[in-house]
């Protein structure tokens, strides 16, 4: 896979840590878990957009860009890291919300909202749930257009093909740090949201030949339309790499979509309770929107006996510990563990 041939930005210093959780292995009684921690990637608060990032703002620099444009839900990880990368690279950043959730903004929240504040970005527009997002943005850069600008959008997620060429690169990452660490991994568990994170591993995997399996836990949509999507989107991000028509399968998508709960965002007993486990046995923070999830379908997965005792499991941690703070009462609820 020829990566070094395309554009790239790097936010981050050398390659985020493989750690071991032998607390929490131990507590589940099942397989030895361990945690690539993409938390710590470089930007604002780190998280997996900003592997995503470094290609897509290589992309909009080379274009000529002076203003970003993107959008996410009003907690957005997402558009946190992009106003975070177009503040390093001297930009403009409009962001558009979407309220998933009737009554979940509030122009003066903490979390990630408040950083959007702080960091500047040029406007925030917030819109109702379901509203089409794509039509906004455009709406936006024909504004900045005509205003003199020359704007770059960016897909809710940075979840295009080439966004997620920053998860065949995560992949790679994973590769070596395996090699290196003597740490044959059976198994990787991520979250499945926009997309390119869980389409980026799968397609760096399958191309590199590693015969690892990857099951994303969805934070929102059902399983059979997230894997048609996943497949459709690792296979645009493989032919961005290769030129020989070689096709990731439709098998080598995995997708639990039953740790959603009541729906994106809302929170679940299972959420709280992982986010705790990780919290008071390894000192992880999880966020209750996405890694809170995903940790939740990962312990209910081992429970399952889904993974072999004494194999290697490993949980990619896409970040987001911001949003903590604007769902205390969710995260510090009574929970079983």
């Amino acid at each position: 896979m020829h990566l070094a041939r395309i554009p790239r930005r790097r936010y981050t210093v050398g390659r985020t840590p493989i750690e071991h959780l032998p607390r929490l292995s131990e507590h589940l009684g099942g397989p030895d878990i361990y945690i690539k921690r993409d938390d710590l990637l470089g930007l604002s608060a780190g998280g997996n957009k900003t592997r995503k990032l470094e290609f897509l703002m290589a992309d909009a620099l080379a274009q000529g860009a002076d203003t970003i444009i993107t959008t996410g839900a009003v907690q957005s990880n997402h558009c946190r890291l992009t106003l975070s990368a177009a503040v390093k690279e001297g930009l403009r950043c409009h962001l558009l919300l979407e309220e998933r959730v009737a009554g979940s903004y509030a122009e003066d929240g903490s979390g990630n909202n408040l950083l959007f504040r702080l960091l500047g970005a040029e406007s925030i527009q917030v819109v109702p749930g379901g509203s089409d997002l794509q039509a906004g943005m455009e709406e936006i850069a024909e504004q900045v257009r005509r205003d003199g600008g020359r704007p770059y959008i960016i897909p809710g997620g940075g979840s295009n093909a080439l966004g997620a060429l920053g998860y065949v690169a995560c992949a790679e990452e994973i590769l070596a740090q395996s090699f290196e660490m003597s740490l044959p991994i059976d198994h990787v568990v991520c979250s499945s949201g926009s997309g390119g994170t869980h389409a980026g591993l799968v397609a760096g995997f399958h191309g590199n030949q590693s015969g690892i399996p990857v099951t994303g836990i969805s934070v929102r949509a059902e399983r059979a339309p997230q894997e048609a999507k996943l497949h459709a989107l690792a296979n645009e991000t493989a032919q961005l790499l290769a030129d020989d028509g070689r096709e990731v399968p439709r098998e080598a998508f995995t997708v639990e979509d039953g740790y959603v709960g009541p729906g994106y965002s809302l929170p679940t007993e299972e959420m709280t309770a992982a986010i705790q486990l990780f919290a008071r046995l390894e000192g992880i923070l999880l966020d209750p929107v996405y890694t809170g999830k995903t940790a939740a379908g990962l312990v209910g997965l081992v429970r399952q006996g889904r993974f072999a005792p004494g194999s290697t499991v490993l949980l990619i941690h896409t970040g987001g510990s911001p949003a903590l703070y604007a769902y205390p009462d969710s995260v510090l609820a009574s929970a079983g563990g």
